[in-house]
């Protein structure tokens, strides 16, 4: 292959138990197949983790990856991708984090960082410009993230050098621990206790490396056309003004907001909490990376009374939901507090808010003991529990230390009918989005790579609800306007297609929110074909990204994941209890095994096994060994 455009062909490996760093050439062939990020992440851990790797164990990896994409210049190219086997599912982990540091990483020299082993001390990386450095990092232990980037900078003497970091959660090996950088968020399945369990505190990025690109002028032309696209988008200005949060009142209408520990799919409260957060909260907006012409981002504060905070980034959509309507909670001063303290000891908010909604159910059904609650108040909705809980996961101590390990195990060690309300698939615990607003967000919940996770369901919740199409109509999505939210015939056929598209996003690093405004597989296609000089179209991003997922896919069925793993709880497929749904019988899901089916059979998978047949994969082009044989000897 000529020589690589958009990329440079490198990565860096570290192994932090022989307390090196060394530089590795890319095969192109692989890039080509599998682009970058999520897509280029799945080849690599599918080949180097050997199948039962312990997550938290020094064998397990974790791959910081970026794309030909990922660059401040480009709409959306502010990301960085983290890929790992998760501690909270043992299965495939993935983990999107927006802000400078993946353009940084890019700009150091490197496409890919990949780091494995386990250090015997605290330490963390500082990488500039092709140049790695593992320094002693005794004094970061045990310091929220704020505090940990302060030192970093100051050691560093660069107080603009990007830093990924973990908090104490991450340290204590929480399994819903997450990785911060600059008040954003690697939120979900549990990458920051990987980092935690291999004693590597944090990474900083420089870099001022230019990649090399195949057509300059088309690049910035394409550019220039998206840009355009954005700026006479009427959701784009209404996005840069509400941000995520802004959903919360049109979710609750559509009973897409799920409550009381999924008791219920509205509350009646959203316009309400979102009225007093913009009036009295809300700072400004703010971009996660430089140059991002949306800005997305809300900067909030609670200037007086008992939970005061300070300013910061994060009350977004999904963490205020999970500290309201998931555990009952009314005053909006404690969400945004909440999740402060979320960001600073380093954990996931919508885990931290589903534990928590878990917690206080328990405490209603008499699962829990005195030795578990002490003092604590955990009927619904409670302050002061709220704000100790998220201390106490952090920290693991006492009833923190049960549920610090996520949904799953917390409901196995406390028994007594709790694994029938502890809500996850996989593992991972339910985000902001309910299936009774729309089928197909069911599919797309159980199907998930990573589990019950907001980002890929993401687009069935829009479809079928939000009647999005994300201009994937001409890839044969019927027009979402023609189609009832409630009909389940279908809806299996229609998610193929969906997740096939909306993963590229994830494989190209870039924001699955442009998507919502008119920057469709066509463009990104142009962007990718500008930067690297290869002939790609939106058709070929569909067949990477259907590979992509059905890589991640045999991942998970090497890890012991079978067809079983792929269903939704009982609870999110029945009526609600009360709200504004509790009469509607057609926001049940009634058939969700035939949906299954109808899914398997669109992506040519085993009905019998959920599997992929050797003829996809053949179809595909995936090979390599699975259990020590080649796939179509074990398919």
């Amino acid at each position: 292959m000529a020589d690589l455009c958009g990329y440079f062909g490198k990565l860096l490996r570290v192994s932090l138990d022989k307390g090196s760093a060394r530089e590795e050439n890319i095969d192109p062939q692989v890039l080509r197949k599998y682009l970058g990020g999520t897509g280029y992440a799945a080849r690599v851990l599918f080949d180097e983790l050997a199948k039962g790797t312990n997550p938290l164990g020094a064998e397990n990896k974790i791959i910081f990856v970026t794309s030909p994409l990922t660059s401040k210049r480009v709409p959306g190219g502010g990301s960085i991708i983290l890929c790992f086997k998760s501690p909270e599912t043992n299965a495939w982990g993935e983990s999107r984090c927006g802000g400078d540091f993946g353009p940084e990483l890019k700009s150091s020299g490197y496409d890919a960082l990949i780091v494995e082993g386990k250090s015997d001390f605290p330490v963390y990386l500082t990488i500039r410009d092709r140049e790695a450095i593992l320094k002693p990092g005794y004094a970061l232990v045990g310091k929220t993230v704020s505090e940990k980037t302060e030192l970093i900078r100051k050691d560093l003497n660069d107080p603009s050098v990007s830093i990924m970091c973990i908090g104490p959660a991450g340290e204590n090996k929480v399994r819903i621990a997450n990785v911060m950088s600059g008040g954003r968020a690697a939120g979900r399945g549990g990458a920051g206790a990987i980092l935690g369990s291999k004693n590597l505190l944090a990474i900083g990025v420089r870099g001022s490396q230019k990649v090399p690109i195949a057509r300059p002028e088309e690049l910035q032309q394409t550019i220039k056309s998206c840009l355009k696209i954005l700026r006479n988008s009427e959701t784009a200005t209404s996005f840069r003004k509400h941000g995520t949060i802004g959903d919360m009142p049109a979710n609750d209408a559509a009973g897409d907001l799920p409550t009381k520990n999924w008791i219920s799919n509205s509350w009646g409260k959203g316009e309400q909490l979102y009225d007093e957060f913009y009036k009295k909260h809300l700072v400004k907006n703010k971009s996660c990376y430089t140059g991002c012409p949306i800005a997305c981002g809300r900067l909030a504060e609670v200037k007086e009374g008992e939970y005061k905070t300070p300013i910061h980034e994060g009350c977004e959509y999904e963490s205020i939901s999970a500290f309201t309507a998931f555990i009952m909670n009314e005053r909006i001063d404690v969400a945004i507090y909440a999740t402060y303290l979320c960001n600073e000891y380093g954990i996931d908010t919508i885990s931290a808010g589903a534990l928590i909604a878990f917690a206080m159910e328990c405490n209603e059904r008499g699962v829990l003991q005195r030795e578990h609650v002490g003092d604590l108040n955990l009927s619904w909705g409670n302050s002061d529990a709220i704000v100790e809980l998220v201390r106490m996961i952090s920290l693991r101590e006492g009833l923190g230390d049960i549920l610090a390990d996520g949904v799953r195990l917390a409901s196995q060690k406390l028994g007594k009918g709790s694994e029938q309300f502890a809500i996850h698939v996989k593992g991972l615990e339910g985000p902001a989005h309910d299936p009774r607003s729309g089928k197909i967000l069911a599919v797309t919940y159980g199907t998930a790579s990573r589990g019950m996770c907001h980002i890929h369901p993401l687009e069935g919740m829009a479809y079928d609800s939000g009647k999005i199409s994300w201009g994937l109509m001409k890839y044969g999505v019927p027009d979402p306007n023609g189609l009832d939210r409630w009909d389940e015939k279908g809806k299996g056929t229609i998610a193929k297609i969906l997740q096939d598209g909306m993963v590229i996003p994830d494989v190209l690093n870039t924001c699955k929110f442009f998507m919502y405004h008119g920057i469709g597989l066509e463009h990104l296609a142009a962007l990718m074909s500008a930067s690297t000089g290869w002939d790609i179209d939106g058709k070929e991003l569909l067949l990477i990204g259907e590979r992509t997922i059905n890589l991640q896919r045999l991942f998970n069925f090497r890890e012991g994941l079978r067809q079983a793993d792929d269903l939704v709880p009982e609870r999110i497929l029945k009526r609600p209890e009360f709200g504004l749904y509790a009469k509607e019988e057609q926001c049940v899901i009634r058939d969700m095994e035939s949906m299954l089916m109808e899914y398997y059979e669109a992506r040519g998978w085993d009905r019998s096994t959920g599997i992929p047949t050797k003829a996809k994969l053949r179809e595909l082009d995936i090979d390599g060994p699975i259990d020590g044989a080649p796939f179509g000897q074990v398919l």
